[in-house]
């Protein structure tokens, strides 16, 4: 393999200074000037003598100036204004046309240049400006053919990458060894999944905490499930992250690094490669939705009992099925993330096989885990999902704990997303879930007498009626909680069996109404 390969480099100022026949002289010493301040790029050469150019100039220019604007007698800070103006403009040299109308260039001005750490050079007599600005366009247009020479040559050798067995990954190693730069593919869940250079994150803390930051911002781009790219500056670095996949269906997340930014012509070269993985990816896509439905058809198979074929099958393509007792767990995605949710749970498989199955059912995703599915829980809700889980059972019992999980998954919609286990629910009691169904109309117009006689005579039937239940028809405990006396409440309960018609005496009787109150959910009815 040839060596590795770099863009070729910017034009900058310093081989603009070295033209000999131009005679520039740089009046400001390098040594007091920033790092790299002779390496800029120049983009273009601007002559004026106006007091405050900056509005018609941009970045990355070079002005060249007669001093006009220092006929009168300055101070020394008109000078530092006039520099820092332009410095802040992104001006990269300041040129000083001498012998025009003024010999030499005025101290104050170089000092100013020095102060600021604008290079200042001095354009002799005999240097006409169009010659300095001829010589920077053959510059810029020297490097435009490099570019695009470069540019031809790498995505040549990026494509032929692309036709090795493991095209992806020689794709993405090709890319790094033509930027210079190191590049990384995260998966679904924002972790890393290959690196080129394949030592980039190894040992050096500075390179781990570039890999944490990295790794946030893919998660980032990944969670708001749309296309999207971002760069962001660390460590000296410039780390820019592109998202792969569709709209909606994102299939993870490109990003490279290296000092300073790319140009066009890299880019051109990034954009290239993102569309060869995206595509790399896309086909992977296809094979996973044919697994996807193998996978539902041997839950199909394993929730009929057939749970031999369901092992067998499963150990030739992913590993063997998790130990017993598993638990079910069920989640209902939004459509446009089932795809993703499904890609996530693949990789978790391949990383731990014999831990989790999976299979979509209809709109739901099922899970079956082993005991240690704790922290792949937590991922999932940190996606944003709603999940029941089922007690433990055995995989003959699985309709039963697949039916516990999907009645907690209706219990998890009711707050905010997060996990609800069924032996949560379960040791509520078969009369909680009453408030949680239609029941509750009935419930209210069963009390509505005892609500309506509370209204009218200010009493409080119906908050007495729940306490005396709850302490099991006992008067004394009943009114020591309320702070009334024992033939009070006894009082108030014979009240309300007498506008409810009932004999309160009888089981049937007590348990209706508690029913009642459960399912209206309110003391006041």
């Amino acid at each position: 393999m040839s060596p590795p390969t770099a863009p070729p480099p910017l034009p900058g100022l310093r081989r603009l200074l070295g033209q000999p026949d131009l005679g520039l002289r740089l009046l400001t010493p390098e040594a007091g000037l920033p790092p790299y301040a002779l390496d800029q790029p120049v983009e273009w050469v601007h002559s004026s003598d106006l007091a405050d150019p900056t509005p018609f100039l941009s970045a990355h220019q070079m002005l060249l100036t007669t001093g006009r604007q220092f006929a009168e007698v300055l101070t020394d800070a008109f000078y530092v204004d006039y520099v820092t103006r332009l410095r802040d403009r992104g001006i990269v040299c300041l040129g000083f046309g001498t012998e025009v109308l003024r010999s030499g260039t005025p101290d104050a001005l170089v000092a100013a240049c020095q102060s600021r750490g604008l290079p200042l050079v001095e354009v002799p007599y005999e240097t006409p400006f169009i010659a300095v600005a001829r010589a920077a366009g053959d510059l810029v247009a020297e490097l435009r053919y490099a570019r695009n020479t470069w540019a031809l040559g790498a995505q040549r050798a990026i494509a032929l990458a692309a036709l090795r067995p493991d095209g992806l990954s020689a794709t993405l190693s090709e890319l790094s060894r033509q930027l210079g730069h190191w590049v990384a593919l995260f998966d679904m869940s924002g972790a890393l999944d290959r690196v080129f250079p394949r030592d980039t994150f190894a040992g050096a803390s500075a390179s781990r905490g570039a890999l944490d930051r990295v790794q946030r911002e893919a998660a980032q781009l990944i969670r708001r499930g749309q296309r999207a790219s971002t760069s962001v500056s660390t460590g000296g670095e410039t780390l820019s992250l592109q998202t792969l996949g569709r709209r909606d269906q994102l299939r993870g997340v490109l990003a490279h690094g290296g000092p300073g930014e790319l140009d066009q012509a890299s880019q051109e070269v990034v954009t290239s490669v993102i569309a060869l993985a995206g595509l790399a990816l896309e086909q992977n896509s296809a094979l996973d939705r044919a697994r996807g439905l193998l996978r539902s058809g041997l839950l199909h198979a394993l929730l009929g009992g057939d749970i031999d074929l369901v092992q067998a099958t499963s150990g030739e393509m992913w590993g063997p099925l998790p130990f017993e007792p598993v638990r079910v767990a069920v989640t209902d995605p939004a459509p446009e993330r089932l795809d993703a949710l499904t890609e996530f749970l693949e990789l978790r498989v391949e990383e731990s096989p014999g831990h989790l199955f999976f299979a979509r059912q209809g709109g739901l995703v099922v899970l079956c885990l082993d005991a240690g599915a704790g922290p792949l829980l937590d991922e999932l809700v940190g996606f944003g999902l709603h999940l029941g889980l089922s007690d433990r059972a055995r995989y003959r019992e699985l309709p039963h704990a697949l039916a516990q999980a999907r009645q907690a998954l209706e219990r998890s919609h009711e707050g905010a997303p997060g996990i609800v286990e069924f032996d949560v629910i379960s040791r509520q009691g078969v009369l909680a879930f009453l408030a949680r169904t239609d029941a509750s109309e009935v419930g209210r117009a069963t009390l509505e007498p005892l609500a309506a006689h509370d209204a009218v005579h200010a009493t409080d039937l119906i908050h007495t009626l729940r306490v005396w239940l709850e302490h099991n028809g006992k008067f004394g405990p009943a009114a020591t909680e309320l702070g009334v006396h024992r033939h009070t409440v006894r009082a108030r309960v014979s009240q309300a069996e007498a506008l409810l018609g009932r004999d309160f005496g009888t089981f049937h009787a007590r348990a209706d109404i508690w029913a009642a109150l459960l399912a209206s959910g309110d003391d006041a009815g």
